[in-house]
């Protein structure tokens, strides 16, 4: 007999969640989400997940299929003593009480808001010593030494950046230990300010590769996540995956994109990630073996509490590229492209005012298509000439550069 919730002559559906000592109660759940206690005469043995169709004067056993609500499927990513959270289709979701100890994290698995985790449906699971975040840290880590053509011989110009460059490398990361003899406190963060295309990600790359240390490349709109939590999470995660390395650099590209001030945050996403962001730079205990360097060519939008010594300690500038510097790019990318004859590099550096770095890059592009055009296997001065002249006429390529050129003025 039920003891709690009105029932209907028909009956209604009651799921056993639990029993007391003895079996001389049973507790059910009904499909509206009301709970019972049920009282058979007849000492009937009963386990929690069995339906019973019960009625003002009989009660039956029926199947569990009859129960009308449907399990849902999700991956565990965490398994905590009073909960689980899981990736679900929704996004993630906590379910709080017990839950089969056989249960672990990447595990496929069937439950209902009302039951829990019913059952495991794919075992697959995280290996010992690794995280349920390796998969998501894997995209932002690059293996060193990947690229042997990443040297400070392959970016042309800015000979007073690549001298500040090197400092770092030769004061942080390699003579870390004379610097905490010395009680020096380490270089936490650089930041590369200037216009798109002066060379800001290739130069980290550069700076990485050389320094042989592992690097993490975090683009500001690749670590934004539509879960809550997920991207301080995996922020977390990286600064945690880093200060095991024997040394590491952690890559923050357009970093305007999820440090923004918080005076002009209207939804609360930036604020959490600049939040988490000031946490990890104050809070990480640097061995010397860490640098966190970031891009951005919109400094004014970046939160002010992140540009404090202590944060990122150094401001390195790009400004675009003075003629100096344009030749020595244009010399670079010849080095590595098959040539025959003079060409004409300095006229093309002298006639490329205001232009990127990427941009003078683009007229050897431009060179090589008209020599393969020609089918040709190396490339004369008049296919040079040719592509200035095709890249030149691009507006949508030199708006942007002049604009900045203008502001630098």
């Amino acid at each position: 007999m039920a003891d709690g919730g009105a029932m209907r002559q028909d009956g209604v559906l009651v799921r056993i969640t639990g029993f007391d000592e003895g079996r001389a109660h049973y507790y059910g759940v009904m499909p509206n989400g009301r709970t019972t206690q049920l009282t058979f005469p007849n000492q009937e043995v009963l386990e929690i997940g069995e339906v019973m169709l019960v009625g003002e004067d009989f009660y039956t056993r029926v199947p569990e299929s009859v129960w009308p609500v449907r399990p849902r499927v999700g991956i565990v990513r965490r398994a905590l003593d009073d909960c689980v959270i899981l990736e679900t289709s929704d996004g993630l979701e906590i379910l709080e009480g017990d839950y089969p100890r056989n249960v672990m994290p990447g595990n496929t698995v069937e439950f209902t808001d009302m039951f829990g985790i019913e059952r495991v449906l794919w075992p697959t699971a995280i290996r010992p010593g690794e995280s349920d975040h390796d998969d998501d840290i894997k995209q932002y880590r690059l293996t060193p030494g990947a690229d042997p053509s990443l040297t400070f011989a392959s970016f042309g110009g800015y000979e007073q950046v690549i001298s500040r460059a090197k400092e770092l490398i030769e004061t942080q990361l390699g003579n870390s230990e004379q610097m905490r003899a010395i009680g020096a406190k380490p270089i936490k963060g650089v930041i590369f300010t200037g216009a798109p295309g002066t060379g800001k990600t290739h130069l980290a790359r550069i700076i990485a590769n050389v320094a042989d240390a592992q690097f993490y490349l975090v683009s500001g709109p690749t670590i934004v996540s539509k879960y809550v939590g997920d991207s301080e999470e995996t922020l977390r995660m990286i600064f945690a995956a880093a200060q095991s390395d024997e040394r590491a650099i952690i890559f923050f590209d357009e970093i305007d994109s999820i440090a923004s001030s918080r005076d002009t945050d209207t939804n609360g996403v930036g604020k959490r990630l600049v939040a988490q962001l000031l946490t990890l730079m104050d809070g990480f205990a640097s061995k010397g073996n860490v640098v966190v360097v970031a891009a951005t060519n919109r400094i004014e939008d970046v939160d002010p509490a992140l540009l404090r010594p202590g944060r990122f300690d150094w401001q390195i500038p790009f400004p675009m590229p003075s003629e100096h510097d344009r030749l020595g790019i244009l010399k670079v990318q010849a080095r590595s492209l098959r040539c025959e004859g003079e060409l004409p590099l300095a006229e093309v550096a002298a006639r490329t005012e205001g232009w990127s770095g990427a941009e003078v890059c683009a007229i050897w592009t431009e060179a090589a298509l008209v020599a393969a055009k020609d089918r040709r296997s190396a490339i004369r001065a008049g296919d040079l000439m040719t592509a200035f002249g095709r890249v030149r006429r691009r507006p949508e390529l030199r708006q942007h550069t002049l604009a900045e050129y203008k502001n630098q003025q």
